[in-house]
Formats: C-alpha cells, sequence, structure tokens
C-alpha cells in the first residue's frame, strides 16, 4: 500500500470519526494537517535508514571489489612462481568475489530504485503538504465568518432582542409622555412672539399706516358741500 492510500485512509477514518461527533471544522482541518505532517516525518525516517542501507552495502561492495582485485594479483603471483595450482585458487577466490560484488550492486540497484520513489513521495507530500496549509488559513477563516454569521442570526431571531427592542419602546413612550407634561404647562398662556410673527406685524402695521394716510388725503381735498 502507498503512503497517500494509508494516509487517505487514516484521514478518512479520523475525519468519519469527527463528523459523527459533529465537531468543529477548525479541528478536522487541523487533524488533516497533523495527519500528513506525521506521515511526511515517518517517510523521512525511513528515507533515512534506506540511506543508511545504502551506505552500508556500498562499503560492503567496495570491500569485495579490493578482494578481487587482491584475489587477480595473487593470481597473477602464483603463476608467475610457477604455482598454476595456486593461480587456479586463487582464481577460483576472485570468481566468487566477483558474483560477490555483482549481486551487491544489484542490490544497490534496487535501493537506489527505492530512494528515487520515496524522494518523489516525499516531494509529492511536501506540496500537498504547503498547499493544505496555505489553505488551510482561507478554510479557518471561512469557518470563523460562517460561525460568526450564524450567531449574529441567532442574535437576530433571538427573542430575548424582541424583549430588549420592546422595553426600549416602552421607555420611548415614557419620555414623550414626560415631554407632553413639561408642554402641557404652555397651554392656554400667551407665547412671546417669534421672530417672524414679529416682522408680519411690522409689515401689517406699516401697510395699515399707508392706507390710513391715504385715507386721509382723500378725505382731507373734499369741500364741505361734498362732505
Amino acid at each position: 500500500m502507498g503512503i497517500f492510500s494509508r494516509l487517505t485512509d487514516i484521514v478518512n477514518s479520523n475525519l468519519n470519526a469527527m463528523l459523527d461527533r459533529a465537531e468543529d471544522p477548525q479541528k478536522i482541518i487541523r487533524l488533516i494537517i497533523q495527519e500528513m505532517e506525521d506521515t511526511l516525518v515517518e517517510v523521512r525516517s525511513a528515507a533515512v535508514k534506506t540511506i543508511a542501507d545504502k551506505k552500508e552495502l556500498e562499503r560492503k561492495v567496495n570491500a569485495l571489489q579490493r578482494e578481487h582485485d587482491a584475489w587477480q594479483n595473487k593470481a597473477e603471483l602464483a603463476l608467475e612462481k610457477g604455482r598454476e595450482d595456486l593461480a587456479k585458487g586463487a582464481l577460483h577466490a576472485k570468481n566468487r568475489a566477483a558474483e560477490a560484488v555483482a549481486a551487491g550492486q544489484s542490490q544497490l540497484a534496487d535501493i537506489e530504485a527505492g530512494l528515487a520513489k520515496q524522494n518523489e513521495d516525499i516531494g509529492q507530500l511536501q506540496a500537498k503538504l504547503d498547499d493544505a496549509k496555505q489553505r488551510e488559513g482561507q478554510m479557518m477563516a471561512r469557518a470563523k465568518s460562517a460561525q460568526t454569521r450564524l450567531k449574529a442570526r441567532g442574535a437576530i431571531y433571538d427573542s430575548r432582542v424582541d424583549d430588549a427592542l420592546s422595553r426600549m419602546q416602552r421607555v420611548e413612550r415614557t419620555l414623550d409622555e414626560l415631554d407632553g407634561k413639561v408642554d402641557a404647562y404652555d397651554l392656554g398662556r400667551p407665547g412671546k412672539p417669534s421672530l417672524d410673527d414679529e416682522i408680519n406685524k411690522l409689515e401689517t402695521d406699516s401697510k395699515v399706516e399707508q392706507e390710513l394716510a391715504e385715507l386721509k388725503a382723500r378725505l382731507g381735498n373734499r369741500t364741505p358741500s361734498q362732505a
């Protein structure tokens, strides 16, 4: 099973459990991030072990290669000294060393292929983790906004708010009645004329005086017989 399939199973299992309990969306988001981080640590730890195995095997292969070269030199020396039997024995040992070198190199190839796959998996998981962390802030903001709106909407339809508004309206009514009591004291009493009233009175008085002057003038021009 690949790391992504296993990670998906783990996350889905935990998500289903949290959804069944109606957990906070922020906790679910954090869970996904945490699972990915834990898996990344696990995969990196496995890669560290693989790298250590590779280095150890490389040392063994190098040692076998030196042993192979040494048997070659021994075979040549034995042949030079006329010991063909020793030369044959050295060549057999060299061949066994060569087979061991080939087997070790084959294992190294497998390890390097595994490391390449692990490196690819780590790269993909890191990219997904970075993307998830980037989206985490946006999703957290959306969750917070939704919770705030839900709280505000609940407050709008909360009977306590209606009761408070009703009490405020009663207070306003009481204040109106107090204002009415104050104004009632002035009912029936002559009030101080306003600026407009005084100016209108001046205009009226001026007009009356003009008409009176015109009337006197007409009456003064009449003769007694006309009177």
